[in-house]
């Protein structure tokens, strides 16, 4: 199975926002996801964490990217119908497996920043929902456009659940994908490619990407 989606840019684009063009607006989902970016930026500003404990520096990163993405609700939606089917204890492990996926993604992208800036567009709130709306600006000037769908959990804190970049979203793109493969195997057979995901080495922590 490929997985095609890159949450890679996806979170890049949370890294970049510490380095925003300034808006006038801000929301509340909007300032809570400032801040957690601004802890990414703080461990990736750290250099001596960097080079001298990678390992730490790796666990903080994925600590707050725990705390950006609601994990759980992005594995049931992206899963579709699929879950409904699914036992409790199915559930949980898909989770936890889904998770571990795209928090190693996160982790292997996060380093790729090179000096683009995000501006905010417009953030809106309806209930429990959000949608917030920004765009990349490259050092070409060039746009691209990204907009994270959040919700309100009971813990008044506002989570990514969703991603659309220039129109295309996390999960239905990963939906799509779950569901041409159950259509041609079974749902163990996509729990053991998960699990062989999650089994992969991990790529040398603190090796940033090589800059264009």
């Amino acid at each position: 199975m490929r997985w095609k989606v890159s949450i890679g840019l996806l979170v890049l684009t949370l890294a970049l926002q510490g380095r925003a063009v300034p808006e006038a607006f801000a929301g509340a989902p909007t300032d809570q996801l400032r801040s957690r970016v601004d802890q990414v930026l703080k461990v990736l500003g750290a250099g001596d964490v960097k080079r001298d404990r990678p390992r730490e520096q790796r666990a903080a990163l994925r600590k707050i990217a725990d705390d950006i993405f609601d994990w759980e609700e992005t594995a049931k939606r992206s899963l579709g119908v699929h879950w409904q089917q699914r036992t409790p204890g199915e559930r949980e492990e898909f989770v936890r497996l889904f998770a571990e996926l795209l928090g190693r993604s996160y982790l292997s992208k996060i380093e790729m920043y090179d000096g683009e800036k995000i501006g905010y567009t417009d953030d809106a709130m309806d209930g429990d929902q959000a949608v917030v709306r920004t765009k990349i600006i490259n050092r070409q000037g060039a746009e691209i456009l990204v907009t994270y769908r959040m919700h309100l959990r009971d813990d008044d804190r506002w989570k990514v659940y969703d991603v659309e970049i220039e129109g295309v979203s996390l999960i239905a793109n990963y939906r799509t994908q779950f569901n041409n493969l159950l259509r041609r195997s079974s749902y163990p057979q996509l729990v053991s490619l998960l699990k062989a995901k999650a089994t992969e080495p991990e790529p040398a922590a603190g090796m940033a990407a090589p800059r264009r």
